[in-house]
């Protein structure tokens, strides 16, 4: 991470210096803002974090509870999510304190004695190559504290508001309007109310409020699908046991019924999901008489001959599978009137927890949504933008749905229904299926962000719409290997990778006529860089050359790929790369050699665009459906730079 850009001071170099507008920040609750988030879920706390990034945005979060959430829920991070939190810069800081699947054991009835279990088979988790990034679990209680850390220390000081509960959502139909969404709130103590609200309006809201989401309600969504006829038990314990492959995450099919054990973060916890079989279990599941011990003994049923003995439970749950869906995810209707309350998380899909996406796919809804709305306000994109967050995040959400409709289905199939073959089936599938629960397997739709098509054979291994892959490569500056993708953070900016030619930087090269556009008037960086804004704040440019570190002489590269920047004029060192010897970026990633090629990256790292070297007018036209030009302040930008 870079610091010190606009001058040198002593203390935490990653605590931001505060944005001037902190000093005037209300106690309370404001009566406008540009965005308000309701509930601190990791929805929402995401997309805080995003916003966090814009530190002329004012944001606004509130929550129901009285105060941060502290033990249980969601726990499994995948890949994917661990890329996110690197761009915000949380990926050591998960990594280090999370527990990393890594193999994957599968039990069933033996043979030979059909009441006991034994391992049938045992692979890897996450296939080989997919990411860089590991597939984690880490308590969601610390996931959003990371990102609580992370608002803190941005120069937004960003906190959330608690004890709120949002009981009115109205959206004036003035077009003009510059703040148009007004959300009652009610004052809670315990969860009971006070009798006290509060009002504010604000210009866009966002629902992050779980599965009852009163936002959704408000703006006359409906979440629609099946509950299943399967309930299941969760417990966080510390135990005993001699159950042999506690310590790895284990798939258990015996006579008696199914579990998950999901090793925890410490050594010693251990996640157990336990199903309730509606026979056996169902008193106490009418009765609703369900306790910690009543479920310790199903998973002692199950397990048999293993056994289990509960030393101190950290957390409990009983929850239905459900598969629910809205068919949109914002307030947008036929007549045209662009979005103004957008919902994101359990507030417009569910689904069983087994696979482990629940947080992680909404943490994804929200960093879809959040730069949108961070670039819209800020005025460096078109408002038309933010309608191309329902129609992405509704069809991944939907493909989650059926994924997790089989997945549930053949994890509870019982034994005795299923043949050898089922079984090897099971297993095959659950490697199969290993790109989609680690998050890299979403494709996005063309759209105004994505190309329907473009010169997908200069990258083949970087497929339009799909995240950015990224690959180790060395800096040319400093030497130090590193992997292309870390470069970017939650920023905003659109990335353009531009990958060298054969005949590199030599003058006539696609490379060289390239960087010859970026210094010209008609160039993404000066079309579309606001005055007084960093070079590379809206488009920021990276080179990858095909020489090696060592053979590239740093004073004879293009001054644009070195671009000036704060208040002192300082050059950026850090945009130029070469490939790494042991795994070279062009090989893995498909780049063509001969003729190198464009990457565009949308600020969520997924692919916009792929181009020759040589096409510039094709790269400005299609970020003109998205950018502003520098100087034109459209839609509710107007506002904020008038103040409104």
């Amino acid at each position: 991470m870079q610091f010190y850009l606009d001058g040198y001071r002593p203390g935490d170099p990653f605590v931001a210096e505060p944005h001037p507008g902190v000093a005037d920040r209300p106690a309370g609750l404001p009566e406008t803002t540009d965005v308000l988030i309701v509930g601190c879920g990791p929805a929402g706390l995401l997309l805080a974090a995003q916003l966090a990034e814009f530190p002329d945005i004012d944001t606004v979060i509130v929550d129901r509870r009285d105060g941060p959430l502290e033990v249980g829920q969601a726990d499994g991070v995948s890949c994917r999510s661990v890329e996110i939190f690197e761009a915000f810069g949380l990926a050591d800081r998960l990594i280090h304190e999370g527990y990393q699947v890594n193999e994957v054991a599968f039990w069933r009835p033996d043979p030979d004695d059909p009441a006991s279990i034994v391992r049938t088979g045992r692979i890897d988790d996450v296939e080989e190559g997919i990411s860089e990034m590991p597939h984690m679990i880490v308590n969601q209680a610390r996931m959003l504290e990371y990102l609580r850390d992370h608002m803190r220390r941005s120069a937004t000081r960003a906190e959330p508001h608690y004890g709120l509960h949002v009981t009115d959502v109205r959206v004036d139909s003035d077009a003009h309007a510059t703040h148009p969404v007004t959300v009652t709130l009610a004052h809670l103590v315990d969860g009971t109310p006070t009798g006290q609200t509060s009002t504010v309006r604000a210009r866009y809201v966002v629902g992050c409020d779980g599965s009852r989401s009163t936002t959704r309600q408000a703006i006359g969504l409906q979440l629609e699908g099946d509950a299943t006829n399967r309930s299941w038990g969760v417990l966080d314990v510390l135990a005993v046991t001699d159950f042999p492959d506690v310590r790895l995450k284990s798939v258990i099919n015996s006579e008696q019924g199914s579990i998950l054990i999901i090793p925890r973060e410490g050594g010693y916890l251990i996640r157990l999901y336990i199903e309730l079989d509606n026979d056996r279990d169902g008193e106490m599941l009418r009765e609703r008489s369900v306790t910690p011990e009543k479920l310790a003994a199903v998973a002692n049923r199950i397990l048999h001959p293993y056994s289990i003995d509960v030393k101190q439970v950290g957390w409990w749950a009983v929850y239905e599978i459900g598969q629910r869906l809205c068919h949109r995810f914002d307030d947008s209707d036929d007549t045209g009137r662009p979005p103004r309350v957008f919902i994101a998380g359990d507030a417009c899909h569910t689904h069983s927890a087994k696979a482990g996406q629940g947080m992680n796919v909404s943490m994804a809804d929200a960093w879809n949504l959040g730069w949108k709305l961070g670039t819209v306000l800020r005025g460096t994109a078109h408002p038309e933008l933010l309608r191309t967050y329902s129609p992405e995040r509704q069809a991944v959400a939907q493909e989650l749905i059926d994924f997790d409709r089989e997945f549930s289905a053949r994890f509870s199939t019982r034994p005795g229904e299923t043949s050898d073959a089922d079984r090897a089936a099971f297993q095959h599938y659950f490697r199969e299926q290993g790109r989609f629960t680690a998050g890299v397997a979403v494709r996005y739709a063309p759209s105004s962000i994505t190309a329907a098509d473009g010169h997908q054979e200069l990258a083949t291994g970087l497929p339009l719409g799909m995240r950015f892959h990224s690959a180790p490569v060395v800096r040319v500056a400093d030497a130090k290997p590193m992997h292309l993708g870390h470069a970017a953070r939650a920023d905003g900016a659109w990335r353009i990778y531009a990958f060298a030619d054969h005949a590199g930087t030599a003058p006539g090269s696609g490379l060289a006529g390239f960087t010859a556009f970026l210094g010209s008037p008609a160039s993404p960086i000066a079309r579309y860089t606001p005055a007084g804004a960093d070079p590379d704040s809206v488009v920021d440019v990276r080179a990858v050359l095909q020489a090696a570190h060592r053979d590239v002489v740093v004073g004879d590269l293009p001054p644009v790929l070195f671009p000036r920047k704060g208040r002192f004029d300082l050059a950026d060192q850090e945009k130029v790369f070469s490939p790494d010897p042991a795994a070279d970026v062009f090989d893995l990633r498909g780049i063509d050699r001969d003729r190198g090629c464009l990457v565009v990256v949308r600020p969520d790292q997924y692919v916009a665009h792929v181009l020759p070297l040589g096409a510039h007018d094709e790269l400005v036209e299609f970020l003109d459906g998205v950018l502003c030009r520098a100087g034109v302040a459209v839609g509710v930008a107007a506002g904020v730079a008038a103040g409104g």
